[in-house]
């Protein structure tokens, strides 16, 4: 666990700290062009779209969806070790995101904002990293679906979404594409990290299931050797008599010479 999830998680943070800092303080990388250009191409159609899309990353839309994927999993599955998947990647970057955010402390873009800004600072985006995190960890599991068409159409879904809710947040003048690119990246690695882990539980129910085997093959070997045992014993048993019923021959044997010697 320390090595497979907090180790990389904790590589992670330091990693999205300093890239922040770089970008706001050293750099301080001026985006301004690019969120003007999605100003200009607002529409009514459009901001009407990219609300739905925005919502989709939403932390109590997310933490919703999370639970149903969760509970799906462990439902077709039965195991829960690889149903908590989507969980730890949601965990992870919830993590990250709201430590890193407080220390990076960047302001949101200078142009009318379609939403309601939350308190958290701009970056990395949030509603970003919580999306990839989850559906890109949905696609990781759904990796084991047996059919190919099934598959391959989750995957892609579970790709398209959190790539809308990225551009949309930009759209909607909540973030800087640095700020997408960042919430992309994390939520990416903690959707990785939570899927690394599950080396663990498999080799540990593999254990499992090994000494379960190695019991079942012992006991049926122990059943077998006593059913032996006991047809093995109906045979001696069977034999002494023959050897009794043999042992009973001398006797008359003996008795015979007497009554010969009886006879004048």
């Amino acid at each position: 666990m320390l090595r497979r999830v907090l180790l990389p998680t904790t590589i992670l943070w330091l990693a999205v700290v300093g890239t922040g800092l770089l970008i706001v303080d050293v750099i301080a990388l001026d985006e301004r062009a690019v969120s003007d250009a999605f100003v200009e191409a607002r529409t009514d159609t459009l901001d009407s779209v990219s609300a739905v899309i925005s919502e989709m990353g939403n932390t109590q839309v997310l933490i919703a969806t999370c639970l149903l994927i969760v509970a799906f999993i462990w439902w077709q599955s039965r195991q829960w070790w690889f149903a908590i998947v989507p969980a730890l990647a949601l965990g992870l970057e919830a993590l990250v995101f709201l430590t890193s955010s407080l220390v990076i402390g960047r302001p949101r873009p200078e142009v009318e904002q379609l939403d309601h800004a939350p308190p958290t600072s701009s970056f990395p985006s949030g509603h970003t990293g919580a999306s990839t995190a989850v559906y890109l960890a949905f696609a990781l599991c759904a990796t084991r679906i047996g059919n190919a068409g099934l598959r391959i159409t989750i995957q892609v879904l579970c790709v398209a979404v959190p790539v809308g809710v990225g551009v949309s947040r930009v759209y909607r003048g909540m973030h800087h594409p640095s700020d997408v690119i960042a919430g992309f990246v994390v939520g990416t690695t903690c959707a990785l990290i939570a899927w690394n882990w599950l080396p663990l539980r498999d080799a540990a129910e593999g254990v499992i299931a090994a000494s379960a085997e190695a019991g079942t093959a012992m006991s049926t070997r122990t059943t077998g050797s006593v059913v032996s045992g006991t047809t093995s014993t109906g045979v001696i048993s069977d034999g002494g008599e023959a050897t009794g019923d043999r042992a009973d021959a001398p006797e008359e044997a003996t008795t015979s010479p007497s009554r010969t010697a009886q006879r004048p």
